[in-house]
């Protein structure tokens, strides 16, 4: 199998050939395999970095600080804080007992402020760290704690350390924990939100990871069937390009293209005589959004040679092969035409076996026919002579299974060679129906059905009258053979445009969906018929259909199971 696909550059792709999003997930999940420890140690290194530079500008600009004992005790509470991060198994520890350490860091980062005097009271700003450390935790008791350990670095310095209150300090003491509540609510809330969308980002990836598993399970099976069918599969887009072929058809050569080409074998239309233009190609046909069943091609090249237009004289080489092609389009989302499915069932076996069937039929009733012509012949012959009276009836009995079994033949004839010799002239249709409906009474009152007639006269066209009287012959014959339990056959003409219309409906038995379809094929009986025991060949339907054809005209069928059949015939008035 084949598939065609394009690819388009993606959104946020770097010169480097990562994007920006793959960056932030490696970098997350190297954050996750940290484990509890290292990702205690990553939290509290950015504090950690700064008090360390901290200590190398009171180095350079207040050198005195750094000889400050009570300082210097700060600066070891920050040590033994990172120390703490990096040598306990906080993994071992109950959830949550990491919390000591950013509680602590805003205890310590109050005394080096207070021990630093106000040229450090900068250092407020490092609370920063331990507050947003502790409110992006998903429990609220974090916020609460990251308030309270800002009061303590407000108020417990003060007071170990014996510092007077002043104008500077009440304001730090009462103003700082606002401002870092402020900070931890709106971390916290932040962070919360970012939570649900990385959880709501992960379901999604979950759902496409299923869905991705599910497509390619699907494509599998979907492989697995196209190479495994006997029929053709050839997919098109909107523009009659390749998306997809399968094996199958792959194998001729003369369905692979859109046209006829030095090296690739005509394709023919059903009579195998007429090359397909490129316009008519299956393809073109479904990119063009057209829908068709069962369409018949021929291909192959012909034995008989071609002519000096190029196109071939019978096309009718023992090398071609037919296909019954159908066709049906594909809609996207918004409704719009977005392609086309189109199979190819190779027939030729089918087709040869119903040519052979056609003609061991026709033989064998061309040679039934001659005989039995004979025997009317004889009968007439009979029946014209004298003394054969006390026999008559027995004769006539005999000269009318003749002359039916005579019909039955001719009706073979028909069938197989799938059409009829007509002798069109101007006719009253109507006339004819009316005919066919008088001359069925009697068949209609023995059956229990009442005939109805329904026709606007006159109703001229040119047909052949004979011919038109066995269908309708044929129509109510069947209308009346099907209404076993009695009912009403109605039989209407009308003048529609340029068309005779005629039906016959019935209230009879009718038929299924699958019993309509093949109404017309020939010798098909009903299950319900055979099962009644109605008497037919199966030919009443195909004869008919041979005939109106014949006309230039069409027929069609209408039938619900239960509650009877409507056939209608359109004819052409000239």
């Amino acid at each position: 199998m084949s598939l065609e696909s394009e690819t388009s550059a993606q959104p946020g792709r770097r010169p480097g050939g990562g994007s920006r999003s793959d960056v932030a997930d490696k970098v997350d999940a190297h954050y996750h395999g940290l484990g509890e420890r290292g990702r205690v140690i990553v939290r509290q290194l950015p504090l950690s970095v700064t008090v360390l530079l901290v200590v190398a500008a009171a180095a350079v600009f207040h050198p005195e600080t750094l000889a400050d004992a009570r300082f210097r005790l700060a600066l070891l509470a920050h040590t033994v804080l990172f120390v703490l991060s990096v040598a306990v198994p906080w993994g071992r520890l109950p959830v949550g007992a990491y919390a000591l350490i950013p509680a602590l860091d805003c205890v310590a980062i109050g005394f080096t402020r207070e021990a630093g005097g106000p040229n450090f009271s900068v250092l407020s700003l490092l609370l920063v760290f331990p507050v947003v450390w502790l409110s992006v935790d998903r429990n609220r008791a974090g916020v609460v704690l990251a308030v309270a350990a800002t009061v303590l670095s407000t108020v417990l310095p003060a007071a170990a350390l014996g510092t007077p209150p002043t104008q500077g300090s009440m304001i730090r003491t009462i103003f700082l924990p606002l401002v870092m509540a402020a900070i931890a609510v709106t971390a916290h809330v932040v962070a919360g939100t970012l939570y649900r969308q990385r959880e709501t980002l992960i379901r999604k990836d979950e759902a496409l990871a299923d869905t991705a598993a599910e497509s390619v399970r699907r494509q599998q099976l979907l492989d697995a069937v196209l190479s495994t069918v006997n029929v053709g599969v050839w997919v098109v887009d909107q523009d009659g390009r390749d998306v997809l072929t399968n094996k199958a058809l792959r194998t001729d050569a003369a369905l692979s293209g859109p046209a006829a080409s030095a090296s690739r074998p005509r394709l023919f239309e059903a009579d195998r005589t007429t090359p397909v233009p490129p316009e008519r190609f299956p393809t073109a046909r479904a990119a063009a959004g057209e829908t068709f069943t069962d369409a018949l091609y021929w291909t192959g090249e012909s034995k008989a040679g071609e002519s000096k237009a190029g196109e071939s004289k019978t096309g009718k080489g023992e090398d071609m092969r037919a296909y019954s092609v159908t066709a049906r389009t594909m809609s996207s989302m918004n409704g719009s035409r977005s392609g086309a499915v189109i199979t190819f069932a190779e027939v030729t076996a089918l087709i040869r076996a119903l040519s052979a069937k056609d003609n061991f039929v026709a033989t064998v009733s061309h040679e039934l026919r001659t005989p039995l012509t004979s025997i009317l012949g004889y009968l007439e012959l009979v029946l014209d002579e004298p003394g054969h009276e006390d026999i008559e009836g027995e004769l006539k009995i005999v000269q009318r299974n003749a002359t039916h079994l005579l019909r039955l033949v001719n009706d073979l004839i028909a069938v197989a060679s799938e059409r009829v010799e007509l002798s069109l002239q101007d006719t009253d249709v109507a006339s004819l129906l009316a005919g066919v409906v008088s001359s069925s009474r009697n068949h209609a009152s023995g059956s229990g059905v009442e005939l109805v007639l329904d026709i606007e006269e006159p109703l001229t066209a040119r047909v052949d009258p004979e011919r038109i009287s066995q269908v309708f012959g044929n129509l109510v014959s069947n209308a009346i053979k099907f209404s076993p339990d009695g009912g009403t056959v109605i039989a209407r003409a009308h003048r529609a445009n340029s068309h005779v219309v005629c039906s016959i409906a019935d209230t009879g038995i009718g038929m299924d969906g699958q019993e309509q379809e093949q109404a017309f094929t020939k010798f098909f009986r009903s299950a319900r018929s055979r099962e009644t025991a109605i008497p037919g060949a199966g030919l009443g339907l195909p004869i008919s259909k041979t005939i109106v054809e014949g006309h230039g005209g069409s027929i069609s069928l209408h039938s619900e199971p239960g509650k009877g059949t409507t056939v209608t015939v359109s004819l052409p008035v000239s």
